[in-house]
């Protein structure tokens, strides 16, 4: 059976704020710039560099208030502007040529206000060419002015950009966090940037230097790659570029190490740009249109009916339910992105046409529900939905019929008699009255209340759920539907009791889309990292009550079903294996008496050691990493001992010394334990400073010797005063008197010296007087009791002065 596209009014444009100036600027300037926020509420309009004023206009849909916002001549306008996540409304940044950036908020009433200004190019000398917002980032492009003047006669002349980011975090009243500026790339090209929900695309412009204009850079944050495709030789290479771990590549140097990228290829003649949540589409001049993924490669999706007229004629491309839609002047054309085949072609009454972002994943109110089934069309005669007609005889089940579903399976695990329970039968049995009240609560025949306001939110969940897995089933099976479901799937489950079949379905869930899954969990427990390499959670506590529930003490869980703490652990060492310690961390702060944390049965870090597998069999790296941030005495020594075998000194003292006053015992015995590798040999006499700070601040000269003697190797032969050559030098005066000082400045007597060798600690550095010297008489040998074990046989001592 074909489907019939649809093309719906949304609205037009009267519920927003500021409409006719919205219509005026949609209908009079083919060049403005529109985005859309992740909420659906508000539209952001920009009109390019030297265009009349107004240059920006936000409109917000129902209450709230426009901004419009214009400059005079001679004023630059900005570059670019964009929506940022905000927890009320959206906030909004405005990005100029000269590196300014400009944070707007919501104010106190339902207006607007400047947060925050700040400059993302220091120093000056530098035009910012391009900028995007990627989550999380801020990244733009730069020319460099005095490089530019210094290479004039290059002629790689215009290698004299660079490819900046920074992290970006909202901070309430105070506007926005920016990071530190972190370089991506030097020496390279002047790139546009197109952000999707993964992927930053660097693009070659008119401007590109001729030898770089048929490559494209595809950088994702997220694994810390980046792809360097060249389409039209069939060539892509992956390369780490994290700016955590302080990547950076001189363009130069990167493609004069990827084999046959410098070989001459043919310019990218790309019309239209526009990246999806599946890649980059590309419209040529010819209507063909291309899709680049992530990893690089490139396929053919389907050619236009009709090709664009020039470079200034307008194109919009978007993808929904695996469809790819193209507006080309007043035509819009859908294809199909399996077969490339032409679904369907409509007329429009107007050549001035913007496709919109969808919104972003999470959101799940009614309009965010409607707005997936489709794609949405802007222009000044209103918003419009493009979209697909559900399949004749695919019937949706009404709300009434899941609650009695959903009820027929929650009592039915509960019963204990045999025969099965059917919905009918919850209808018409007077037993079970909750979901038949609930039900006519649904059918209008009971008054709203409490009960309805509070389940409002749960019965949407589940009729979108539905409503979702009915547009799968019938045929739009897209790898962007199935990752929603997973993600719905899972904070459905998190909010119901673990046990048994939803236990297994969220192993299910974990098995066949760990991405999507785990993103959900990030939205349930709320974790973000707080820049130290460590994660903070705003979750309630009973949110992980039930992910740290305690399972029975060394036992297998059934039939391979993990329970929820483990089944996360395992899934971060897919994916991300470094988050896992920091998570285990985390978890051990929020567990309460009985959570699995603190009370009966293997600690957390014994928990998450266990899905690492059997012991000698675990990645080295991550097994330390759980052992030192257990808190627990036992594992931080059995990782220290590991660490002491490996001779990783350095990461030893750290060890001990951020266990900080907490754990003195604790310290005290990684410092003894130290010390014994101190006595025998010298590989510690580099980290002798830190071995100092790690001394006990109880422990005196006295102890310090006496552990120092019980672990020095037994001499066997005399001691000379210079080790044989390849030997191991001994263990000097010199060497100790820093540890001794350490240890006497924190017990420096005030009295009368009471140790043997606390004398020597106090020595005020300058030697006794010289007494005068005079004549001196005969010593006889009989004045000195013991003489002849000394003087020489039959003769005295004889000592004067040579007048």
């Amino acid at each position: 059976m074909k489907r019939a596209g649809t093309l719906r009014l949304v609205s037009d444009l009267s519920n927003f704020s500021g409409a006719a100036r919205l219509r005026e600027l949609l209908a009079g300037d083919p060049t403005v710039r529109v985005r859309y926020s992740s909420d659906g509420r508000h539209l952001l309009l920009l009109r390019p560099l030297g265009a009349p004023s107004p240059q920006l206009l936000v409109a917000v849909r129902g209450p709230g208030e426009e901004l419009e916002r214009a400059w005079p001549a001679g004023h630059p306008s900005p570059l670019d502007a964009f929506f940022l996540p905000w927890p009320v409304r959206p906030a909004l940044i405005l990005v100029w040529e000269s590196g300014l950036a400009e944070f707007w908020g919501p104010g106190v009433g339902p207006g607007w206000r400047l947060l925050q200004s700040t400059e993302l190019c220091p120093g000056g000398g530098a035009r910012v060419v391009a900028v995007a917002a990627p989550r999380g980032r801020l990244v733009w492009c730069e020319e460099r002015q005095a490089e530019a003047e210094g290479h004039l006669e290059s002629p790689t002349a215009s290698l004299n950009h660079c490819v900046c980011v920074r992290s970006l975090e909202l901070s309430g009243e105070a506007g926005a966090n920016l990071g530190r500026r972190h370089i991506l790339l030097r020496h390279c090209p002047p790139f546009g940037l197109l952000a999707s929900r993964k992927d930053l695309f660097l693009v070659p412009t008119a401007t590109t230097w001729p030898g770089a204009v048929h490559i494209l850079l595809i950088w994702s944050p997220g694994k810390g790659k980046v792809m360097v495709a060249a389409p039209c030789l069939g060539l892509s290479y992956s390369k780490s570029l994290n700016p955590e771990r302080g990547d950076t590549w001189d363009f130069r140097t990167l493609l004069r190490g990827l084999p046959g990228l410098l070989s001459p290829g043919q310019p990218l003649t790309v019309h239209t740009w526009a990246p999806t949540p599946q890649g980059l589409l590309l419209l040529d001049f010819k209507g063909t249109v291309s899709l680049m993924q992530s990893h690089g490669g490139t396929r053919a999706v389907g050619t236009l009916q009709e090709a664009p007229i020039g470079p200034a004629g307008s194109a919009a491309l978007g993808t929904f339910h695996g469809t790819l839609a193209c507006v080309l002047g007043s035509t819009l054309e859908l294809l199909d992105m399996s077969s490339g085949q032409l679904l369907e072609r409509k007329v429009l009454s107007t050549d001035r046409v913007h496709l919109l972002e969808p919104p972003a994943p999470g959101m799940r109110n009614e309009e965010e529900l409607e707005m997936r089934r489709g794609l949405r069309l802007l222009s000044a005669l209103g918003l419009f939905q493009i979209g697909w007609e559900a399949p004749q005889g695919l019937e949706l089940p009404s709300a009434e019929d899941l609650v009695f579903e959903e009820a027929c399976k929650y009592y039915q695990r509960r019963s204990l008699r045999g025969a099965q329970l059917t919905p009918d039968e919850l209808r018409h049995n007077s037993t079970f009255r909750a979901p038949q009240a609930l039900a006519s609560i649904l059918q209008g025949h009971m008054a709203p209340s409490t009960l309805l306001t509070t389940l409002r939110g749960e019965l949407r969940d589940y009729r979108g759920l539905e409503q979702l897995k009915a547009q799968l089933v019938a045929g739009d099976d897209e790898e962007v539907g199935w990752t929603e479901l997973a993600e719905q799937e899972v904070t459905r489950l998190l909010r119901t009791e673990l046990m048994g079949d939803q236990l297994a379905q969220l192993n299910t869930v974990f098995q066949a889309l760990p991405t999507a899954a785990w993103g959900a969990v990030l939205r349930v427990l709320q974790l973000q990292p707080d820049g130290n390499g460590r994660l903070r959670s705003q979750a309630p506590p009973d949110v992980w009550k039930k992910v740290l529930g305690s399972t029975a003490a060394e036992k297998e869980p059934p039939n391979g079903i993990l329970p929820l703490f483990e089944l996360l652990c395992h899934c971060l060492c897919r994916l991300e294996p470094r988050w896992l310690p920091p998570f285990v961390e985390l978890a051990q702060q929020q567990g309460g008496p009985g959570w699995g944390g603190g009370g009966p049965g293997p600690p957390l870090y014994r928990r998450a050691l266990a899905v690492l597998g059997e012991e000698g069999t675990r990645p080295e790296a991550l097994e330390l990493e759980l052992l030192l941030g257990s808190g627990r005495p036992k594992a931080v020594l059995q990782a220290v001992g590991q660490l002491v075998q490996k001779e990783q000194w350095e990461r030893v003292l750290e060890a001990g010394l951020a266990l900080g006053p907490s754990s003195p015992l604790l310290q005290s015995e990684i410092f003894k334990l130290l010390l014994a590798e101190f006595a025998q040999h010298r590989q510690l006499d580099a980290h002798l400073p830190l071995l100092c700070r790690l001394c006990p601040p109880d422990l005196a000269p006295v102890e310090l010797l006496l552990l120092l003697r019980s672990h020095l190797p037994d001499e066997l032969e005399a001691p000379t005063p210079f080790p044989e050559p390849g030997a191991e030098p001994p263990l000097t005066v010199g060497l100790l008197r820093t540890l001794l000082e350490q240890t006497g400045a924190q017990r420096q007597p005030l009295g009368p010296v009471l140790s043997l060798y606390e004398d020597i600690l106090h020595d005020p550095g300058t030697p006794p007087p010289t007494p005068p010297r005079g004549p001196m008489t005969t010593l006889q040998a009989l004045d000195h009791p013991g003489s002849e074990a000394w003087a020489p046989s039959g003769q005295g001592l004889c000592v004067t002065d040579t007048v």
